[in-house]
């Protein structure tokens, strides 16, 4: 049962400068055919666009929405000044991740650009390695340094280890090496986040981590670990990389302490 608890703002000192706050807003029903859009900053709805709108209307819930803030102008019309992308890409998250198959990369993005705290929460831990989600479909090939397609999988990973063990492991890759294009791919990034995990002094250890990381060599680790699991059935792909990174810490991490 909820517990609610009055709004204290005994605290809070009263203004000092005088108030002028302009017209009071109000809410009230708008006919479409009222409103308008300013060009100047208004994109055009594209034919992609168009078919969203139409899943929008089929598919509407007050609870994905928000009131759309208008301002008078001539002619007893309106001009939408705010709430009119915010509306549209949480219909997109919520119709496209619901109703019609899209990737991953697409409903973040769309709730990225809808300030959902989830995904302004992603978008920070990205930047702190260095990464970027694909708009498109890319292929481990043609990707550059950074880029990825795994967002699903970065969420999950946050959501099982936390921000700091997530950015070290994506930092592992991004930022040793050539940038190791290609393996920001669930299969590399999750045991990287088990190993620092298990290791919370690896983990915390900052530009040392990376230092040793730089002489870890990611195809080599990763040609080894698919050969291996073709012969040992009872192993995974994860498993065996997690031990090579493992391993490799152990004795990096060793003989700096010893120097």
């Amino acid at each position: 049962m909820s517990e609610f608890e009055p709004l204290n703002i005994a605290h809070y000192q009263q203004p000092t400068t005088p108030l002028s706050d302009g017209a009071a807003p109000y809410m009230d029903w708008i006919e479409v055919r009222r409103l308008v859009t300013d060009k100047t900053y208004q994109r055009e709805i594209s034919r992609a666009g168009s078919i969203n709108v139409e899943r929008i209307a089929e598919y509407f819930e007050w609870a994905k929405f928000s009131p759309v803030i208008v301002a008078p102008v001539e002619g007893g019309m309106f001009s939408i000044i705010d709430g009119q992308h915010r509306a549209k890409a949480e219909a997109l998250a919520a119709i496209n991740g619901n109703i019609t198959r899209v990737s991953a990369q697409v409903v973040y993005y769309a709730r990225l650009t809808g300030r959902d705290p989830e995904a302004e929460e992603m978008a920070r831990v990205l930047s702190a390695a260095e990464v970027t989600v694909c708009r498109g479909a890319k292929t481990l090939r043609t990707m550059k340094r950074g880029e990825t397609n795994a967002v699903g999988a970065i969420s999950k990973l946050l959501n099982k280890f936390g921000l700091e063990t997530v950015i070290s492991a994506l930092q592992c890759i991004t930022q040793t090496g050539s940038g190791n294009p290609g393996f920001l791919r669930a299969m590399i990034m999750e045991p990287l986040c088990v190993v620092l995990h298990r290791n919370p002094k690896w983990r915390d250890s900052g530009e040392r981590l990376l230092r040793e990381m730089d002489s870890f060599d990611f195809i080599e680790a990763w040609d080894a670990a698919v050969k291996e699991r073709q012969t040992v059935p009872s192993v995974t792909t994860q498993m065996l990389i997690a031990d090579a990174v493992t391993a490799h810490l152990t004795t990096a991490m060793s003989k700096k302490n010893a120097a």
